[in-house]
């Protein structure tokens, strides 16, 4: 799963703007539009959602899950909810 989130995130450690992942990914920018404003877990077609995460993997953007750690060892970002319980990870 991807949080939208983790999508600006990944996008922002790249330095692209949404036009750019949408070419990156081989997706359309309305694509990427609408996942960003999604709030949350981002939904859409399995293939789609493949194509995303290839495509970022592919860049070098690690997406990590909740509770899981980073084996990467690269950059990254941790978002980290008031009373030190991890919310979400980028």
């Amino acid at each position: 799963m991807i949080t939208s989130g983790q999508l600006r995130a990944a996008r922002a450690l790249l330095g692209i703007d949404q036009r750019g992942l949408a070419a990156l990914v081989g997706v359309s920018l309305p694509t990427v539009q609408r996942m960003e404003a999604s709030g949350g877990i981002v939904r859409g077609n399995v293939d789609t959602l493949t194509k995303i995460v290839t495509g970022l993997r592919a860049a070098g953007i690690e997406l990590i899950g909740d509770d899981v750690p980073s084996s990467g060892g690269g950059r990254g970002v941790r978002l980290i909810m008031p009373g030190g319980r991890q919310n979400a990870d980028f």
